[in-house]
């Protein structure tokens, strides 16, 4: 195989390759000039600066790239088999442990790795704080060939040895048998300056007020972290022993010192009577020094009723007289908290409530002799009232044989201007009713009994008189019951009116409009169901039709067959009620 070389326009070489068999290239697809590379001494060595832009590639060289002579990735003269992975060309001296994706850590300026480029950390230990710092294999022992795979992220993992050598601290952790979880106390930003989170576990101990200030050892004495108390006793023990006002122990007090105590500081102290006890104290209470109702420094077991604190009080009240008036020890029935004095006693809670002018009353002027043993036949009116009932005379209460039943007309508000509900006794009063005085219907005239003692409520018990006395008609000739309301109503006497179809004989057409007397002949009002008929009436009628004839006709006293209550005259025959209906011309002939 010879090379030849020919000088083309321009002063280019152009290198052909002869062969007596087949031409080709040994660089397979590679189109460019071979002068590119090669030089005229031969094949090897190439030029040092080949003439080839590698960016026109699809693997651009950057970095540390640039500076690589060709062969060295270059090993095979087919340059399109080069692989463009990182391990087609770099060894794993990880051993797999990092994968194979070496471009996570490293990058083409250089081989050597920085922490901030290992975001793949992020995933089970973020670098933070001082661990940004720190070389990998001061984790990772012995660099490259180090364990990263599975490598504990616990702390002590790495500081077993500073955990063990705290006795110069002062704190041996090992003594004080401290939990190795040292993030509890260190941060990685500084693993000196460590703060322990009294608030959270494994303490849950909330450093708050003077507590926040002290040195540990004022209640870890000895050195001992492990098992010490969180109640207040278990350090202020001596403090409640020593307490003499009150004295703590004496008094029985429970040894819960946050009842009373707090953090921001020892003294003064606060009770909340309101929480932990079952009596409030309000009002007067709440100013009152402990050891006026805590006699003695008796702290356990005082009662709670007013009456064991107030029974003097009781006794020497005058007015009324507690005592003698028979009151019950339960002061809270009329006292209060505000004030001792000023006492106001529900009086609902008898049974009788104080409305309208007894609400102003003073006690006295119905308990009289302080008699506040009262029954419940002592809550009736009369019971204060009898002499008001006996003096009544307008009307007089007693010969009238009122009842003592007094709330009937009287009420609360004023005992004069009394009101009776007429309608309470089964007659309810109406119309002209309702403006006539009592006097007008009850009298002896009306009830010789008792002006007061009707036994009925019928209109004639007092209008006897004008039942006798009417001729329009004559009431008594007539006839008439004496059941006035059938015609006569409340509203007036005169202009009475009688409802004819409860007789069985309603009033229709023209009979509505004829005068009663033009029927009731001679005041007959007691006509029988035969006296309804209209011939009872029209007799005369009847005998003196002339067209037709209806006696020489033969014609039935049945009226209703022709005429009706609207006309007598033009009366109208139905002829198909013969058997003979007038049909065609029949219907228009006489």
């Amino acid at each position: 195989m010879v090379m030849v070389l020919a000088i083309l326009p321009g002063g280019k070489l152009a290198g052909q390759v002869q062969s007596s068999a087949n031409t080709r290239s040994p660089h397979g697809s590679l189109s460019i000039p071979c002068q590119n590379c090669h030089t005229l001494s031969g094949w090897k060595p190439i030029r040092a600066v080949p003439e080839f832009d590698h960016n026109t590639t699809k693997y651009p060289l950057r970095g540390m790239h640039e500076g690589v002579a060709c062969t060295q990735c270059h090993i095979k003269p087919v340059f399109t088999n080069v692989g463009k992975l990182c391990a087609d060309c770099h060894a794993d001296i990880h051993k797999g442990q990092m994968g194979a994706n070496c471009e996570q850590c490293h990058s083409v300026k250089g081989w050597h790795v920085s922490v901030q480029e290992i975001n793949q950390h992020l995933n089970r230990f973020p670098l933070i704080g001082a661990h940004a710092t720190v070389d990998c294999d001061s984790c990772h022992k012995s660099a490259a060939v180090g364990q990263f795979q599975g490598l504990s992220t616990q702390c002590i993992s790495c500081h077993q040895t500073d955990f063990i050598n705290t006795k110069s601290t002062g704190l041996d952790h090992v003594a004080f048998k401290f939990p190795i979880a040292c993030e509890q106390c260190h941060t990685m930003d500084n693993w000196l300056g460590a703060k322990f989170d009294h608030a959270a576990p494994p303490a849950n101990f909330p450093l708050v007020g003077a507590h926040a200030a002290l040195d540990c050892n004022a209640c870890h004495a000895g050195g001992k972290y492990a098992g010490t108390p969180a109640t207040c006793v278990g350090c202020h023990l001596a403090d409640f022993n020593k307490t003499n006002n009150p004295p703590h122990a004496q008094a029985g007090f429970p040894t819960t010192c946050q009842t009373c105590h707090n953090t921001s500081a020892w003294d003064p102290t606060t009770f909340d009577h309101n929480t932990f006890t079952k009596f409030l104290l309000t009002g007067a209470h709440s100013t009152v020094a402990c050891n006026q109702c805590h006699i003695n420094g008796q702290f356990v077991g005082t009662p709670t009723d007013c009456a064991s604190c107030h029974m003097k009080d009781f006794d020497g009240t005058t007015n009324p007289n507690h005592v003698t008036s028979g009151f019950p020890t339960t002061c809270q029935q009329c006292h209060n908290t505000a004030s001792w004095n000023g006492a106001t006693f529900a009086h609902s809670t008898t049974g009788f409530p104080l409305t309208g002018a007894h609400s102003s009353l003073q006690c006295g002027q119905c308990h009289a002799n302080n008699n506040f043993s009262l029954t419940s036949a002592n809550t009736a009116c009369v019971s204060c009232h009898l002499k008001d009932f006996q003096g009544a005379a307008t009307p007089n209460h007693v010969q009238s044989g009122f009842s003592q039943t007094c709330q009937q007309c009287h009420n609360t508000t004023s005992w004069t201007g009394a009101s009776f509900d007429h309608s309470t006794t089964g007659f309810t009063l109406t119309g002209a009713h309702t403006s006539l005085q009592c006097a007008q219907c009850h009298n002896t005239t009306f009830s010789p009994s008792g002006a007061y003692s009707f036994t009925d409520g019928a209109c004639v018990q007092c209008h006897l008189n004008d039942f006798k006395g009417t001729t329009n008609p004559n009431h008594v000739q007539s006839g008439l019951p004496r059941t006035c309301e059938q015609c006569h109503n409340t509203t007036n006497w005169n202009g009475a009116s009688f409802d004819h179809s409860t007789t069985g004989f309603p009033l229709m057409g023209a009979h509505t409009t004829v005068q009663c007397a033009q029927c009731h002949v001679n005041n007959n009002y007691n006509l029988t169901r035969a006296d309804t008929t209209c011939v009872s009436c029209h007799l005369k009628d009847f005998q003196g039709t002339t067209q037709p004839n209806h006696v020489q006709s033969g014609f039935p006293q049945n009226c209703t067959q022709c005429h009706n209550t609207t006309s007598w005259m033009t009366a109208n025959f139905d002829h198909s009620a013969t058997g003979f209906p007038l049909t065609g011309a029949h219907t228009t002939v006489q």
